[in-house]
């Protein structure tokens, strides 16, 4: 397998599938540029070994060509984010990418339109990654976010390059951060799950059942654990149909010696609104038309406890509706557990898209050991199931 570290990128095109799907606002500006930042590295380790940089993303999800979804929008903030300018060919494969690809000269930076203009993208088309490949020397795959998809710029382009493939940096410290959670760990590990529901979450907690020394349930799924145990919730957020799942879960837990820590009490609201009525109640007893929303302070207490005294920490969801500044306090608490555990020398992975989306918003997204960038591919790599992006390359 070819090392980004020593393979020599002179005077060669290295076609990079990165993950450039960030948020825009109405007026087409990045509000959150995580995934650029992430990728700079491996653009630049190709530009400094006198190699040219043809990058390739896809952007939402377009139905054909959508000038909403084009990656022109984001030219101008990636010249700036590399120190070099990009230009932008307005296909991914038509006549204007191969001409501008053919007139790529060392040092130099080529955009190519969103690859998801095109269905063959998605579809993993052999024909579509050729074209694709066509444009260049090598292929590096650096988008983790995607590697979960046998897409033809994430999978299939690999089959043009048995022996010019390679993992960009993101791709590299995404699965060494996995790893060192899930296989160098140190003791006590601590997953904490959060987000609205159990049915996206069961695998996930299914498989670190066998790994972890705790586990923290938070977010709106504490109800569907809450109703199946017996207590009422209210018009707390509640999947019916996974009750038994919780039960299993719950009973799971006790034959692996896994300590499953709930929320004791919550900040339980009178609509789904951040100037709504709240009050302080036991989760178990939440009154008729009222619903929880974030944690409150004993809960609180009780989980920074043992986050602040664990050695490995993986996050995944925030434990309230942080979105709303009255709700945000227990994911807050949470993130600022986890940088003091971090400080002390424990291993801390943020993922999943809301939890990055908190640490971000608390600006703490350097005091905690690793943030990634993928969120559905980060949960299936610890489930354990094969990534397509990942065999493409390891073979």
């Amino acid at each position: 397998m070819q090392s980004i570290d020593t393979y020599n990128f002179s005077g060669k095109k290295a076609i990079i599938r990165v993950d450039f799907n960030v948020p825009l606002n109405e007026q087409f500006e990045i509000t959150d540029d995580t995934r650029i930042r992430a990728a700079i590295p491996t653009i630049k380790k190709v530009l400094d070994g006198n190699g040219s940089a043809i990058l390739m993303s896809h952007l939402g999800r377009p139905k054909g060509v959508d000038a909403k979804f084009s990656l022109k929008h984001i030219v101008a903030h990636l010249t700036k984010s590399i120190g070099v300018e990009v230009k932008f060919a307005d296909d991914c494969i038509g006549e204007s990418a191969k001409t501008m690809a053919a007139n790529l000269k060392p040092g130099e930076v080529l955009l190519l339109e969103n690859l998801r203009y095109y269905k063959e993208e998605e579809k993993g088309d052999e024909e579509f990654a050729k074209k694709l490949a066509g444009l260049a020397d090598l292929w590096i795959n650096d988008a983790f976010g995607t590697a979960h998809r046998a897409h033809a710029s994430t999978a299939v382009i690999a089959k043009f390059f048995p022996e010019a493939k390679m993992f960009g940096y993101v791709m590299e410290s995404e699965l060494s951060s996995v790893d060192k959670v899930l296989k160098d760990t140190k003791r006590p590990l601590t997953a904490i799950m959060g987000g609205a529901k159990v049915s996206s979450k069961i695998e996930i907690i299914k498989t670190l059942m066998s790994q972890v020394d705790h586990l923290i349930i938070g977010g709106g799924m504490t109800y569907t654990f809450v109703k199946a145990m017996g207590g009422t919730i209210g018009n707390s957020l509640v999947e019916d149909d996974k009750l038994e799942t919780a039960r299993e879960i719950l009973q799971k837990a006790k034959e692996n010696n896994v300590k499953l820590h709930l929320a004791t009490d919550a900040l339980i609201a009178d609509a789904f609104s951040n100037d709504a009525n709240t009050k302080v109640c036991d989760v178990n007893a939440i009154p008729e038309g009222w619903m929880g929303l974030d944690v409150a302070d004993a809960t609180i207490e009780s989980f920074k406890k043992v986050i602040e005294e664990s050695k490995t920490i993986l996050w995944n969801g925030p434990v309230g509706v942080f979105e709303m500044d009255n709700f945000a306090k227990g994911t807050k608490a949470i993130a600022d557990a986890i940088v003091t555990a971090t400080e002390k020398g424990a291993f801390s992975l943020i993922g999943g898209g809301d939890s990055v989306a908190a640490i971000n918003k608390y600006g703490l997204a350097d005091k905690v050991s690793y943030v990634s960038t993928g969120g559905g591919a980060l949960l299936e790599y610890i489930e354990g199931k094969e990534l397509p992006g990942v065999t493409a390359i390891r073979g």
